[in-house]
C-alpha cells in the first residue's frame, strides 16, 4: 500500500466512519435518556447512558463491518451498535416503550437536521479547502443519520419500528412478529444485501430535501 493509498483510506474513515460512530451513540444515548426520564435507571446504572462509543460498541456491527466496508471500497455501508437495556416495567405510562423505541430514529432526525443548519452556515462564511471538506463531511452525516432513522422504524423486531408499531397492533400480529423475528431478521439483511438501493430510496429522497434546504437557508443568510 502506497502513501496515496494510505490517505485515502484514512480520509475516507474520516469522512464516513467516525460521523457513522456519533450518529450510533447519539441513538442509544437517546433510548437510555428518554427511558430514564420515563423512570427506568437500566441504561444509567449499566453505564450506558453516555456518549463513549466503547460502552456501545458491538465488535461486528460497529467495527468490523463498517470499517470493512470502507476499506474494500463496498458500497453498501451499515452497521449497528449494542441495544441499551430498558425494563419496561420501570416506565411510567402504558406505552413507555413506544417512546423510548420512537427517541433513537428521532434523535437522528435531529441530527440531520443540525446538519442541515451547520451546511448552510459552511457555505456562506467558510470558502477555503477546509470548507469543502466539511461540505462533504456534513453531507456523509446528513446522509447516514437518515438512513439510520429510517432503517430503524422498519416494523420489525429488534428494530425500533418493532416496538414502536406495537401498540397499534392486534396482540395475535405481535406474537407472531416476536415469533418469527429470527427468521425476519435474515429476510431483511438479504433485502438489504440485494435491494439496498429501493430500501433506502427514502433516505436518498430525504437528504436531497434537506441539502436544498441548506441551500435555501445560505441564500437567505446572503
Amino acid at each position: 500500500m502506497n502513501q496515496l493509498e494510505f490517505l485515502e483510506i484514512g480520509r475516507n474513515l474520516f469522512m464516513f466512519f467516525v460521523p457513522f460512530l456519533f450518529a450510533l451513540c447519539f441513538h442509544e444515548y437517546a433510548h437510555g435518556l428518554v427511558a430514564k426520564l420515563l423512570g427506568d435507571r437500566t441504561a444509567e446504572l449499566s453505564g450506558r447512558l453516555s456518549m463513549n462509543p466503547m460502552v456501545h460498541a458491538d465488535p461486528v456491527g460497529t467495527w468490523v463491518l463498517p470499517i470493512a466496508s470502507i476499506l474494500f471500497g463496498s458500497p453498501l455501508f451499515f452497521g449497528w451498535a449494542r441495544p441499551v437495556p430498558v425494563n419496561s416495567r420501570n416506565l411510567r405510562g402504558r406505552h413507555g416503550m413506544f417512546w423510548v423505541a420512537l427517541a433513537g430514529p428521532l434523535s437522528n432526525v435531529f441530527l440531520a437536521l443540525v446538519g442541515t443548519l451547520a451546511l448552510a452556515f459552511i457555505y456562506v462564511y467558510v470558502t477555503s479547502k477546509t470548507g469543502d471538506a466539511l461540505v462533504a463531511m456534513l453531507k456523509t452525516f446528513i446522509g447516514i443519520n437518515l438512513a439510520l432513522a429510517v432503517f430503524n422504524m422498519i416494523p420489525l423486531h429488534p428494530l425500533d419500528g418493532g416496538k414502536v408499531i406495537e401498540p397499534f397492533l392486534p396482540p395475535r400480529w405481535n406474537l407472531w412478529l416476536l415469533e418469527n423475528q429470527q427468521t425476519l431478521s435474515i429476510a431483511l439483511l438479504v433485502l438489504i444485501l440485494f435491494g439496498g438501493k429501493f430500501l433506502f430510496f427514502p433516505v436518498a429522497l430525504a437528504q436531497w430535501g434537506l441539502l436544498n434546504l441548506s441551500a435555501l437557508i445560505a441564500s437567505l443568510l446572503l
